[in-house]
């Protein structure tokens, strides 16, 4: 009988159940983080930023946050802002977690707010409600 060995990287299709679960407890981290102000940076505190999502990649060593302040004003200062601290915010949110490494924080605009609104969008054409009112046609047997 045959064994096959454990991979140590998950190589199906999407993340593995430990990069969702690692991603989750870094975003709730981080936005408590965040939410508190612990931050010794002034421009930081005074924003209100929105932690969507985290991606944790397969080696767990890297995380991609995706943040966007309340309102969307400031976007493009708001990275700025957080790469400038993402030091502070790895050993603050690096506490809370129960990995051997702590993982290197990026941060990238979320988008899916504006996905969002381009999907409502399309779908409030009038071809689009049209087509989705249509009756099925059945294939010729």
């Amino acid at each position: 009988m045959k064994t096959m060995a454990k991979n140590k990287f998950h190589d199906g299709p999407g993340p593995s159940q430990r990069q969702l679960r690692v991603g989750e407890t870094i975003r709730r981290a981080l936005s408590d983080v965040l939410a508190r102000g612990d931050v010794h940076d002034p421009e930081l505190n005074r924003m209100s930023i929105t932690v969507g999502e985290v991606r944790a990649s397969p080696d767990l060593k890297i995380a991609t946050a995706y943040v966007l302040p309340l309102g969307g004003q400031g976007q493009d200062d708001v990275l700025k802002i957080l790469a400038r601290n993402k030091g502070e915010l790895r050993r603050m949110v690096s506490k809370q977690l129960t990995l051997k490494f702590a993982p290197d924080l990026r941060f990238q605009l979320d988008r899916t707010f504006d996905q969002m609104d381009e999907t409502r969008r399309m779908l409030s054409q009038d071809i689009v409600r049209q087509d989705a009112n249509a009756p099925d046609i059945e294939p010729d047997e």
